[in-house]
């Protein structure tokens, strides 16, 4: 194989004219220089210079040689030039995974700073499925996803950084007793029909562990995994529902909202960052980002 090093030095005796004129140049001893070319001349099984006075002139190998190192030079000068520019954030390629309850108030106004801050980062920005988001982060290896929970851990070599707490709150329609009330307990939701808004899956088992302890469990008469669709299921009288804090951008007209406690459900989010990625400046600022637009 070809020593890299000895091709531009090849280069540079050509371009030079002459063997002492390249270790000036290079401030090596014109015997240095010699050894690598012989050296060089074993690796390539043919002669490369020919003397020509006090000069050299390169064989038909030597021009041929001479050539390929100021591709090699040219290409690995834009390797390093595009390499630095990865380093420092300037170039590169984020794929994110996302929620769509909190698209709109967290993930879209951190992606606005991550533009306005790396303009010359590509993002690739999908939904991701709500009900198992975890395992999915571990298989695509996204550079970041958002997920709910865990309780149970997080897969191996994947980093959980803390966003939020986002408590659910009681729907209700306009005209429900307890929508007087600026909050109750969930117990008091115990003998209503329920409009299920989540899906089977991390969103939903903050619900049902809260009535767990709350000394029911609820009895869904209607599901929706879309909270407009559970809203506009409360104002028609179908029953009442619990929606995330960050999922009541839009209220329906027809409806109250209203907190509940004893105990108040709450679903935390997390951003599941693979670790190897964590060195990455884009990343590294649209993680504060995200915490900046969620304590927002």
């Amino acid at each position: 194989m070809l020593d890299v090093r000895r091709l531009n030095l090849l280069r540079v005796v050509v371009t030079s004219g002459s063997i002492t004129a390249a270790a000036r140049n290079l401030g090596y001893t014109p015997s240095a220089v010699s050894q690598q070319i012989t050296l060089l001349e074993k690796e390539a099984g043919l002669p490369l210079l020919e003397r020509v006075g006090r000069g050299v002139r390169p064989t038909a190998a030597g021009r041929l040689l001479a050539g390929h190192a100021g591709v090699i030079s040219q290409t690995l000068a834009e390797a390093e030039t595009q390499l630095a520019d990865l380093r420092a954030g300037r170039t590169g390629r984020l794929s994110i995974r996302y929620i769509s309850s909190i698209g709109p108030t967290v993930v879209a106004p951190a992606l606005a700073r991550l533009r306005r801050e790396h303009p010359g980062v590509q993002i690739d920005l999908r939904l991701i499925d709500p009900v198992d988001p975890l395992p999915a982060a571990d298989r695509d290896r996204a550079d970041l996803t958002i997920v709910v929970g865990p309780d149970h851990g997080s897969p191996q070599g994947v980093h959980l950084v803390h966003l939020l707490d986002d408590p659910y709150c009681a729907v209700l329609p306009s005209g429900h007793p307890l929508a007087a009330q600026r909050a109750f307990d969930l117990a008091e939701l115990a003998g209503e029909p329920w409009v299920g808004s989540e899906p089977p899956g991390p969103c939903l088992v903050p619900i049902t562990d809260a009535c767990a302890a709350a000394g029911f469990s609820p009895n869904f008469v209607a599901t929706s995994e879309d909270y407009a669709t559970a809203q506009a299921f409360v104002a028609a009288g179908l029953g009442v529902c619990l929606i995330p804090r960050m999922g009541l951008g839009k209220r329906h007209p027809g409806v109250a909202v209203r907190r509940v406690r004893r105990p108040e459900p709450v679903r935390t989010i997390h951003a599941a960052v693979p670790e190897i990625t964590l060195v990455q400046p884009a990343l590294r600022t649209l993680l504060k980002a995200l915490k900046d637009a969620a304590r927002g």
